[in-house]
């Protein structure tokens, strides 16, 4: 009777032992991840970060579908992805992601994602909504209920959600159809620090607003202002947005100073663009380093968004500064991320996935061409390497597998790239 009890017990032993080695992660280990906070997560190259957007078409009102989300949180994740930044709160997409992670977190304890949750901000009569135009002095009436969403999220999924972010880009003036003074960027921080301070949001939680970087004092003086002051005091972190792309429009001289070396190749003087593209978001990071610095206060800064679109047929394409194509998106995403990952910073790539509702009616249009991924599952240039090693086997996007674009040919896609101007 006691063999028999010694082999039962050995037996059962034995599973045990053999279950935990099938799991790698151990119950410490998936509680320590369970504590992780933004503190932790937040500049630590372990955590990569991508802006996330997950829908497939023309028309907005087309939610994605939980299967969908799950379909891209895996894709994203076999790429090294841990950290996602989504906003609007008052459509479905945000709220059905965290559930989405939850539940892929319950199939694969292995499975690691986590969230900064954009509270969408604008002003009165935004986007001419409302009975006249846009009041930028006053905000509008469903901000409350964006704050009160992400408030509700966060305590819900306090494993995922580790950022709430106060606004996208609502305080940068050139956004004239529904920006906002930084005082009800401001209000609305205080108010979450205040819920942290009172044991109703996690003490861990951190806070912050995600702009641009003159937004954030690094551009021109109108936007030094006492509540940006106030503001950048508030926030646990500054989240700024560089965009160069966008400048090698609306600054010609970006491209038109030299730097092209006289005996140069055309890929030379690309690369040495793509490089000096690097260097401008690095001066505009200094720039707000500097004005927080000024202000006497020491906070950590990451790119809430930087990206570079792999087409245009508009301001950015051949007719104007030949700035888009994929050769050129994928040497800036190797740079930025070269850049922040040995800086410490955390860098919230725009972004995963095309999003054909972007920019209007014009399929050319470089809104819609910003991702790593086409709608249908094709991984660009960047990403060629990651299909080679078999990164992405087993997954798909919308029933396709993920495959390269242009079929895997390198010389059809350096056909596409042009050199831009390197001087007058």
């Amino acid at each position: 009777m006691k063999f028999i009890k010694y082999i039962f017990i050995t037996a059962v032993v034995s599973i045990f032992i053999w279950s935990c080695n099938q799991n790698p992660k151990s119950k410490e280990q998936m509680q320590t991840e369970s504590q992780l906070t933004a503190k932790d997560i937040l500049g630590n190259p372990a955590y990569q970060a991508m802006s996330y957007g997950g829908y497939r078409h023309a028309d907005h009102s087309i939610e994605p579908t939980l299967d969908e989300l799950k379909e891209d949180m895996k894709i994203l994740s076999a790429m090294g992805i841990k950290l996602i930044r989504t906003y609007k709160l008052l459509k479905p997409q945000a709220a059905n992601l965290v559930k989405v992670i939850s539940e892929i977190k319950k199939e694969d304890p292995n499975f690691e994602m986590y969230v900064m949750l954009g509270a969408w901000i604008d002003c009165k009569n935004a986007f001419n909504s409302g009975n006249g135009e846009p009041d930028h002095n006053q905000e509008n009436e469903e901000n409350p209920a964006e704050i009160e969403r992400a408030v509700a999220l966060a305590n819900k999924y306090p494993d995922i959600i580790k950022v709430i972010a106060v606004g996208n880009e609502a305080m940068v003036k050139w956004a004239a159809s529904y920006y906002v003074q930084p005082g009800v960027i401001l209000k609305w921080v205080n108010h979450l620090q205040g819920l942290k301070k009172d044991g109703k949001l996690s003490k861990d939680l951190w806070i912050t607003s995600s702009d641009n970087f003159a937004s954030w004092g690094g551009g021109g003086n109108e936007y030094h202002v006492e509540d940006l002051n106030k503001l950048i005091k508030a926030v646990d972190f500054i989240s700024m947005h560089t965009y160069p792309m966008h400048d090698t429009h609306y600054q010609p001289e970006f491209w038109q100073k030299p730097f092209a070396k006289e005996g140069m190749t055309d890929i030379e003087k690309i690369d040495a663009s793509m490089l000096r593209s690097k260097e401008y978001a690095i001066a505009q990071y200094e720039n707000v380093k500097k004005y927080m610095e000024s202000l006497g206060l020491n906070k950590p800064i990451h790119i809430g968004e930087t990206g570079w679109a792999s087409f245009s047929d508009g301001y950015y394409g051949p007719d104007g500064s030949k700035a888009c194509d994929e050769y050129k998106e994928a040497f800036y995403y190797k740079h930025m991320r070269d850049w922040t990952n040995a800086a410490g910073m955390s860098c919230f790539y725009f972004e995963g996935f095309d999003e054909p509702w972007k920019g209007g009616d014009n399929p050319g249009n470089s809104e819609k061409h910003f991702g790593l991924f086409t709608v249908d599952g094709k991984a660009k240039y960047v990403l060629w390497d990651e299909v080679d090693k078999g990164t992405f086997d087993g997954l798909t996007r919308n029933g396709n597998r993920i495959t390269k674009t242009y079929n895997g040919e390198k010389n059809a896609v350096m056909k596409d790239v042009l050199v831009p101007p390197t001087k007058e």
